[in-house]
């Protein structure tokens, strides 16, 4: 019988994003009907296995994007954010599997092969768009940042729900409803109807770090936001950017006493 950790090493371990999404999918459906019952151990890689293309940058490497409208500027958003999802397939299954030292319930399970599902499903939403638009994900170089927050964070369960789904995460829900209103704007309504879809399900996914980060705060006698302070200061490198979606945020469970001490300026 496969464990969900076997699991999530087979996705880690996949390259070709058709096959992760697929595997994922097959993987979270096994879970939640119960085919696949103990979260078992085993080992992640250190990087998971990537296609040939895109070629991965540096972040500072990388093109700057426009704003406008233009059909160039609007593959380039959408190849970003196609990468930023397939990176979070992986997220949510590292997730899975490098923490089992850390006992958690199995709700804590179920949240991140959620999570993973929903980030397959995105990913395919957006690979979809960019060959309705005569391209494709690969097309474009991509940065390799969010693998860097993973390595900086593999060290703790804490440190990862701290900066992945509380930092980064939380940034998209600050960005995505003005990059919906510019798709409208520009009448390419089918890809903002993608985005405002992301949005909504990554709310979900901030409220699954804040709720797993205040379990490990009250096991540990600490309060939540102090705690999370401390690891953004100690292990964030930049500054928590306004105007902050307090809204978005708010749902997630994920107030601004949390970052409005650490917002820049």
């Amino acid at each position: 019988m496969t464990t969900l950790c076997d699991a999530a090493r087979t996705v880690l371990t996949t390259a070709a994003p058709a096959d992760k999404v697929r595997l994922t999918r097959e993987h979270a459906a096994a879970w939640r009907d119960g085919r696949i019952a103990e979260v078992g151990t085993a080992a992640p890689p250190d990087r998971p296995a990537r296609p040939d293309k895109p070629e991965l940058r540096l972040p500072r490497d990388m093109p700057k994007r426009g704003r406008g409208g233009s059909a160039q500027n609007r593959l380039a958003l959408l190849h970003a954010l196609a990468h930023i999802e397939l990176n979070a397939i992986d997220l949510a299954w590292d997730i899975v599997a490098r923490f089992t030292a850390t006992p958690m319930p199995k709700g804590f399970y179920d949240d991140w092969v959620q999570v993973a599902d929903d980030e397959a499903r995105h990913f395919d939403l957006l690979e979809t768009r960019l060959n309705a638009l005569g391209s494709g994900y690969g097309a474009l170089p991509a940065h390799d940042g969010l693998w860097q927050a993973a390595q900086t964070t593999a060290h703790d369960l804490a440190t990862r729900l701290a900066l992945v789904p509380m930092v980064l995460e939380a940034r998209g829900l600050d960005v995505t409803p003005d990059t919906v209103r510019r798709l409208r704007e520009v009448g390419d309504s089918e890809s903002a109807d993608i985005l405002q879809l992301i949005f909504e399900e990554e709310i979900t996914h901030v409220a699954s770090g804040r709720r797993w980060f205040g379990h490990l705060c009250a096991q540990a006698g600490k309060d939540p936001v102090e705690a999370w302070q401390d690891l953004v200061r100690k292990h964030f490198k930049g500054s928590l950017k306004r105007p902050f979606n307090v809204d978005g945020r708010r749902q997630a469970d994920f107030g601004p006493e949390f970052y409005e001490p650490l917002a820049e300026g």
